[in-house]
């Protein structure tokens, strides 16, 4: 017991010598930009902040949470590399969390990298993988946008981002609000990167791809929470559309995007890290709320995503994907929202 509370000891130690080094990004102009709180926010007024014992519960409740054999040997995944993406195009592969890489009409897109051990910003402690990662940065086929939702750790891999950005070519990197801030100060050249509002849109390789409203919140340190925005994206070629959602909890926000911008043809959900349900509910939705925005789309065919990589919170791991196969068991519309293990690529027509 001394030696784990002296480990929790050096971190908190070297996580506020790391965080006291954060720049945070200026106050926005947006009109979902708190100028009085100095913070994004979401017009539903939802609150995501959490008092200290709620957080002393949460991290009670996560080291007696039940014990998991899965994660002693992961998910079942498909390691991959540089051969196994010839001829990758009008196909997708989920590469783990919220990682999927997908290829339209020739343009590639990667949302949420994340490839490093740990989500955590210090090596040593912090959720560590469960399932590896199915390939390796290098190894992945030229990619010309990276959509990122938001900066939370296990959606914002500060080393894969600035490897992909020394690829060449570079990819365009689009983030929400205050991100390209975030994403100068780690040396990503302005060139590259696209900071958008929700609901506006940019053109990128033949595609319109705009940031949209979701249910969350977002920080890299205890100073600088909520000071940058988080977003979904709908990316829409002239024939095909892919929506991901990025991280969120439930709301109106997934009829409103299909009212806006029409109904995907294919979606990328979470459908993980729900549990403790009092404590997650405001930020995560569970497979029941993933399946209503399935609804909310009116998607003809989704992946979940969001599980079986990190272990965030106290459900099981393979609890998502069986509560998620049992919804949909009843289903008879034969539209299609299944889990895919990492590293199995799939077509997308």
């Amino acid at each position: 017991m001394f030696l784990r509370l002296t480990l929790i000891l050096v971190a908190v130690i070297t996580t506020g010598l790391v965080v006291s080094c954060i720049a945070v990004p200026p106050p926005s102009n947006s009109p979902h930009f708190n100028l009085e709180k100095g913070q994004f926010e979401h017009p539903n007024g939802v609150s995501h902040a959490k008092s200290p014992g709620q957080l002393f519960g949460f991290a009670r409740q996560m080291w007696s949470r039940a014990e998991d054999p899965t994660e002693r040997t992961g998910i079942d995944y498909q390691a991959l590399n540089a051969e196994d993406f010839v001829g990758f195009d009008n196909k997708a592969v989920w590469l783990g969390h919220s990682t999927v890489l997908l290829s339209v009409e020739g343009l590639t897109l990667l949302t949420d990298p994340i490839f490093e051990r740990r989500a955590s910003p210090v090596g040593f402690l912090g959720p560590a993988r469960v399932t590896p990662a199915p390939a390796k940065v290098e190894d992945l086929p030229p990619i010309d946008i990276v959509m990122i939702s938001h900066a939370h750790y296990d959606h914002l891999d500060k080393a894969a981002i600035k490897q992909l950005a020394a690829r060449r070519p570079a990819p365009q990197f689009l983030v929400p609000l205050g991100m390209d801030y975030v994403l100068h100060q780690w040396g990503i050249a302005p060139e590259f990167v696209t900071a958008l509002d929700w609901w506006q849109s940019v053109e990128r390789g033949g595609a319109t791809i705009t940031a949209t409203p979701v249910q969350h919140w977002s920080n890299r340190s205890p100073f600088d929470r909520n000071k940058t925005l988080w977003a979904g994206w709908m990316v829409q070629w002239p024939q095909w559309k892919f929506y991901f959602a990025g991280d969120t909890g439930y709301s109106q926000d997934f009829v409103d995007t299909r009212e806006r911008l029409g109904a995907p043809d294919f979606a990328a959900i979470p459908i993980g890290a729900y549990l403790p349900r009092d404590f997650m509910k405001n930020s995560h939705v569970n497979p029941e709320e993933a399946v209503q925005i399935f609804d909310d789309l009116r998607v003809p065919q989704a992946l979940g995503v969001h599980w079986g990589t990190y272990k965030l919170t106290t459900e099981l791991m393979m609890d998502p994907p069986q509560r998620l196969a049992d919804l949909m068991a009843e289903r008879e519309d034969g539209r299609r929202f299944w889990v895919r293990k990492p590293g199995e690529i799939f077509s997308l027509r």
